[in-house]
Parts: C-alpha cells; structure tokens; sequence
C-alpha cells in the first residue's frame, strides 16, 4: 500500500487553484499523458492515485515497469476540467521522477548483465526528504534492489561509528548487542578491515571507495573465511562506472540512482471537453 498521496497535492494546492477556478469551465475533460522520450515507466500507481483525489478516473494503457518508446501514450484521465489542470503538475511530478530513477536503475542492471558472479544493482539512504517510499520503489520497479530502508531495518556501521566506538574490534565485540534478525553491514576501508569484519560474523561488508581490483580481491578473501558473506561496492559509482565492479562484488551501490537522476519528461494534453 502506498502512502497518503495527499500532502503532496495539497502542497501544490494550498488556499485553492486560482488559475483553474476564474479561468476555467465547471464542465468535464479528457486527457492524455504522454512519454516523450524512450524510458521505464514508474509511478502510474501514484499519479491515478493524486487524479482520484481531485475526482478523476484515470485508465492506464501500460504498466509500471514496463519500457516505452517516445511518444507512448500512458494514460487517459476523464472528470471535472478544474480537477484534471489542480492534479496535473503533481501527478506528472510523481511520473517523471520515478521513471527516471527506475529508467537509469534499468540501463545500470543492464550494464553488468550476465557477469560472473552476478551482482545486484542497490539504491542507497540518499533520498529526497519524504519521497524515500516512491523513489525506491521506482529503483525496484527498474530492476534494482532497495537495501535497507532506512536506520530501523538493518545495522550499518560506517567510518564515524568505528571511530566513535573505538575502532573494528570494539565494534565486533558490540554485534551481540544487535538484535536477532536483524542484517549486520559493516563499512571497510581495507582488507584488514574487512578480515576483521567478516571472522566477527558480519552480513555484508562494504569496500568504501576500493578499486575493482582491491575489491574483487577483498571478496576472494573473505568468502574464504566466511562463505555467506557478501560483498558491497559503493563509493561515487555511477551509472557509467558500475561495470568496472560486474564480477567483483556480489552488490553495487549507488546514490546517483535517487540523488542525480534526470527525470523522464512526461506532457498532459487535453483532447477533449
């Protein structure tokens, strides 16, 4: 279930849509949103979810996830006039945004295809404030996978935690403390690091700005001593340089999948009254 889509209309909305009440017929309209460029497609669910809001049927002709060619028609929309113009620019916001995300999360996972060991493409916590949901939701939609959520749903012990904590070994000696389930991830800038990490019992380890090389060595390595242990690539990788890390690590991580992405342009037009 999506969240509450409210807020974000009544952001645009506030006090009322001047423009749409002097200016416009209280009469119904039809409408059609429209691709303009070659891309995935991610947030039909959202957008028909604002149109409802503002009393406005919206059919979808193709489904999120789905790849389309430039001048795909999307959607219909049909109800009151004013409703369709007030929903426009949210709805086609929640479009662009994550089909943009979900578009450059597809050509990324495409771009390490078929390399051996195979490797996730993984967003990161480098989210727009209050769109965390739709925008790794759209990396999912693209082919990617989420990683955690946010700070609730697994440990991540970065560089500030190890030094405030007093360093690798004080931290593996704390992972007792995590509760049961819950995923451990611990952030290595070297493979003495990372041995220490992985004998302690770790989940997953992350090479923090290694080089394909280092950090296909660290994996060679550490699944030695721990099997099951898996292997993270992050670190200013982006779309053009993930595949220097296909068959070096079993995941690579992004913030450019949530915190760079150019949105997919999207148009409404009315067509009818």
């Amino acid at each position: 279930m999506i969240p509450d889509l409210r807020p974000f209309l009544e952001e645009d909305v506030g006090a009322g849509d001047i423009t749409a009440s002097v200016f416009l017929p209280e009469t119904d309209g039809r409408a059609v949103i429209i691709c303009e460029s070659r891309s995935s497609v991610a947030g039909l669910e959202e957008a028909a979810g604002i149109f409802s809001l503002v009393g406005v049927h919206a059919h979808q002709y193709v489904q999120d996830g789905d790849v389309l060619d430039a001048g795909t028609t999307v959607m219909e929309i049909n109800g009151p006039l004013r409703g369709l113009m007030t929903a426009e620019r949210t709805a086609l916001n929640f479009l662009m945004r994550m089909s943009g995300i979900a578009d450059l999360t597809r050509r990324t996972v495409e771009s390490i295809k078929g390399c051996s060991p195979p490797a996730f493409i993984a967003a990161t916590r480098k989210t727009t404030p209050g769109f965390r949901f739709f925008e790794k939701k759209a990396v999912s939609l693209g082919g990617g996978i989420t990683h955690r959520n946010g700070l609730y749903d697994m440990v991540m012990v970065k560089d500030n935690h190890l030094r405030a904590c007093g360093g690798i070994e004080n931290a593996v000696h704390l992972f007792k403390n995590v509760p049961e389930g819950i995923k451990i991830e611990v952030e290595v800038e070297n493979m003495d690091q990372g041995i220490v990490a992985a004998k302690g019992g770790a989940d997953v380890i992350m090479a923090d700005h290694m080089s394909p090389a280092d950090t296909k060595k660290m994996r060679d390595v550490l699944k030695k001593i721990r099997p099951n242990v898996l292997i993270e690539a992050s670190g200013n990788i982006t779309h053009d340089t993930a595949v220097r890390f296909a068959g070096c690590a079993d995941i690579i991580s992004l913030g450019e999948l949530t915190h760079s992405v150019r949105a997919t342009h999207f148009s409404m037009d009315i067509v009818s009254l």
